[in-house]
């Protein structure tokens, strides 16, 4: 346990050197698939989103065909987030309902509760001003005012889902800022962050190459 919490520890003292942008170029060293999420918005700006990733995937409403009993918001959290829910990351991804609201204030007090370390959403997220006030971050499509039941409801928990185009699968790791969301996996998560610093410094280095740049010299980084 102590190893584990000195492994998250040295993760986060990387997040807090980087931006989503310096993710996304540090992944794209590594891999050629899309993984970032733009346009998403916050009732807590300023804070950044970062953990391991629980899914909980949602269906068109039909009481017929998914009793209410079974597939309701609480009990499938509490079958995303597990025994182990400090710090998780709970995704809720829509199915292509990204105008509809997934959840809100008085649902998402169990992430509260619990101590996750945030909500991200593809849809719609009630309650701005309540969310604002829990200890974690959250980033979805916008805000709600309308309740969404009777057209999504939540269906499964901890499957692989597709978020904004992007894939997530359970322990992927998540990150988010006012520039957007990137999604990496566990296994890279470390290299990812590394490379992440790697090129903040790069750009530091080539801020100082335009400093010392004139018009006879010409640029000094042909970048």
């Amino acid at each position: 346990m102590h190893a584990k919490r000195r492994d998250e520890e040295s993760l986060s003292r990387l997040v807090e050197q980087v931006r989503a942008a310096d993710l996304v170029d540090a992944m794209g060293r590594l891999h050629r698939h899309r993984c970032h999420v733009l346009d998403l918005v916050t009732p807590t700006p300023g804070r950044v989103l970062f953990g391991q990733a629980v899914t909980l995937s949602y269906f068109p409403t039909c009481n017929a065909g998914l009793d209410p009993a079974q597939f309701n918001f609480g009990s499938l959290f509490y079958q995303a987030v597990g025994d182990e829910p400090g710090g998780k990351v709970l995704v809720l991804a829509s199915n292509g309902h990204r105008e509809t609201s997934l959840a809100g204030g008085t649902k998402l007090s169990r992430a509260q509760n619990l101590g996750l370390g945030g909500v991200l959403a593809d849809g719609r997220i009630r309650d701005f001003d309540e969310l604002a006030g829990y200890d974690f971050p959250v980033y979805c499509a916008g805000e709600a005012t309308r309740w969404g039941g009777d057209v999504v409801t939540p269906f499964q928990a901890n499957v692989p889902v597709v978020f904004g185009g992007v894939g997530v699968r359970p322990g992927d790791y998540v990150y988010a800022d006012s520039s957007g969301a990137v999604v990496m996996p566990a296994l890279q998560v470390r290299e990812v962050l590394t490379g992440a610093v790697a090129v903040t410094e790069e750009d530091e280095r080539y801020l100082g190459d335009i400093q010392n740049e004139s018009s006879e010299s010409g640029p000094l980084d042909t970048r």
